[in-house]
């Protein structure tokens, strides 16, 4: 379920629109892309019947979720359930489903809060990030490709158990209808309701690589705003550009605000009557679009541009770092990337980021990297960019369609599975170091234990 519908690459200042050659060259490559992006890694485009029971993993990510015995002093856990407050839960009219609106979901929300003993207002709920992502539920039909989520849901598993993040990554058909890159709007919204715990919801497609460790989301800098997704304010606003934004990863306030965005978003998708005439209406209004196809992209796109003040006011289109990257871009970079964070590392001043450590103190080490690499004159934004060398946050595999097995036309097999390999190995290294190995190549899945004073000794 979760696709390479990513539509919208590289980077430009925030704000501003990006060179032309970027911009065609972005465009040429979803466009090529398009067609075969509906059938990889997101769920099928057959409408098969939903499972009895969603096939959801919850992953935790603190020692207190993990349950402990009832000593005999202690209540019996049966005695608490059901016992507490009644809360929007208790609602026999509340659906999960796509097609029947929430309403009062703030008071709503705030009420099970208090009910539970936390503030709204406090860091532990506001900084609170759930992330889901997920893939089609019947087996890969490319060789390899199972593998290939296999790999790419551990680098998700890394991130979030370093970072705190709760992990949901889904493989049902939430709403059959809602199919291809249509599919991560049931599952986001049911994530909403089922997670009222956290402010934030994190969907990002299966084919998304996260290639800097380190990096945390700045979620101050999004304070005034309900909805982040990577693109260009000129494209949306002004040209309407049907690849002014990129859909494939995106942050989301649980609020109304957002509830109401999924309803209208919702709306124009294949579970709806009006799908077939959204789709002439997007390729009549936004520049570029190619086809009489509603996607997920476009109709976002659509929203944005056409109702600025109900929509656009409460969304940030990050320019800033690559929030998602073109891997094109990205891949062939990764080693001088690698080159020159170790250089920082090997001088004297430094010396205190190559001490050994334990996993949970990552964070720290990864505040005090980003000072050095700053200092170590290393150029770029924290997160990366089409400029400098620092990581890139996010490596978007869009149109390598690893679980379809055929990639687009614009790329060969070979250049897709090489640049997997290696963005896959460029973040693993970071989470190796505090076991004490790294990959003994770029493009290799052996690994060698690191000498003591890593990077220094070599």
């Amino acid at each position: 379920m979760a696709a390479s519908d990513s539509k919208a690459g590289g980077a430009a200042p925030h704000g501003h629109l990006v060179l032309p050659a970027v911009r065609v060259r972005e465009a040429l490559a979803f466009a090529a892309g398009a067609v075969a992006a509906v059938l990889v890694l997101l769920f099928s485009s057959s409408a098969l019947a939903p499972t009895p029971v969603p096939n959801i993993v919850s992953i935790p990510t603190t020692s207190s979720s993990h349950a402990s015995a009832a000593t005999p002093s202690s209540p019996s856990p049966s005695a608490a359930v059901g016992k507490g407050p009644r809360t929007f839960y208790d609602d026999p009219s509340l659906s999960y489903s796509v097609h029947d609106r929430v309403t009062g979901w703030d008071a709503k929300r705030a009420a099970w809060l208090r009910t539970r003993g936390l503030d709204p207002n406090s860091a532990a709920v506001t900084t609170r990030v759930v992330m889901v992502t997920g893939s089609q539920p019947e087996p890969c039909k490319g060789p390899g490709g199972d593998h290939a989520l296999l790999r790419f849901l551990k680098n998700k598993l890394d991130y979030c158990r370093l970072h705190g993040v709760e992990l949901l990554y889904n493989t049902a058909h939430l709403e059959p209808s809602m199919v291809a890159y249509w599919a991560k709007i049931p599952a986001v919204r049911a994530a909403m309701l089922a997670h009222p715990e956290a402010e934030w919801v994190w969907w990002v497609d299966a084919d998304a690589v996260f290639t800097d460790m380190d990096f945390s989301l700045p979620l101050g800098l999004y304070a005034s705003h309900d909805l982040v997704v990577y693109g260009w304010e000129g494209e949306v606003y002004e040209e309407r550009s049907w690849v002014g934004l990129n859909a494939g990863v995106f942050l989301l306030r649980n609020c109304q605000w957002a509830m109401d965005l999924m309803d209208a978003w919702a709306r124009m998708g294949p579970g709806w009557p009006e799908y077939k005439a959204w789709g002439k209406k997007m390729r009549e209004e936004l520049e570029g679009k190619p086809d009489e196809e509603s996607d997920d992209q476009s109709a976002l796109v659509y929203l944005l541009a056409k109702e600025p003040a109900r929509w656009g006011n409460r969304t940030y289109l990050e320019r800033e770092y690559y929030f998602q990257g073109y891997w094109a871009e990205i891949v062939g970079r990764l080693d001088g990337v690698a080159a020159r964070y170790e250089a920082v590392e090997r001088r004297g001043a430094n010396r205190a980021l190559r001490r050994r450590h334990a996993e949970r103190e990552h964070l720290l080490y990864a505040a005090a990297r980003d000072e050095a690499v700053k200092r170590g004159g290393v150029p770029g934004p924290a997160g990366g960019g089409q400029k400098g060398w620092r990581r890139p946050f996010v490596t978007h595999f869009t149109g390598c369609q690893p679980c379809g097995g055929a990639p687009d036309r614009k790329y060969t097999a070979r250049r897709c599975a090489e640049g997997i390999r290696r963005a896959l190995a460029f973040a693993d290294d970071q989470v190796l170091r505090s076991y004490g190995f790294r990959h003994a190549a770029p493009l290799s899945d052996s690994v060698a234990p690191l000498p003591f004073d890593y990077p220094a000794a070599r």
